[in-house]
């Protein structure tokens, strides 16, 4: 079955470099094993990755050990959906492309609020 994504339509892929989802297929899938639901599709700022930063959640410094170069402004990648909506609420929600943040994200975060953050001309 195919997933689906906030507009209803077949999810896309997100970023294959960095590579992202929690499944690292690119895609922000969600199969129901993910405790994270990183769902989200975002484009990084640097206001959201300093503010990620802030709240302890280093997402910039490189990891080699588990494959991860860490995250620059204009990145794409799967964020937690809670995540998300804990930067929107702070004022540091980073953008969205809707078209492939997954119909579980609405599960945490309002379509009116990802749509504020949206970058895709479907928005």
């Amino acid at each position: 079955m195919a997933q689906m994504n906030v507009l209803g339509d077949e999810l896309q892929s997100c970023s294959l470099d960095p590579l992202t989802g929690y499944y690292r297929t690119g895609c922000c899938e969600n199969h129901g094993d993910d405790p994270g639901m990183h769902v989200v599709c975002v484009v990084c700022t640097e206001e959201f990755l300093a503010y990620s930063v802030s709240v302890g959640n280093d997402l910039s410094t490189p990891m080699p050990q588990y494959g991860f170069s860490g995250l620059t402004a204009g990145d794409q990648w799967c964020l937690c959906a809670s995540r998300w909506q804990e930067a929107f609420e702070a004022g540091s929600a980073p953008n969205v492309r809707l078209a492939s943040t997954h119909l579980s994200a609405l599960e945490y975060c309002s379509l009116a609020d990802l749509r504020s953050h949206a970058v895709d001309a479907s928005a």
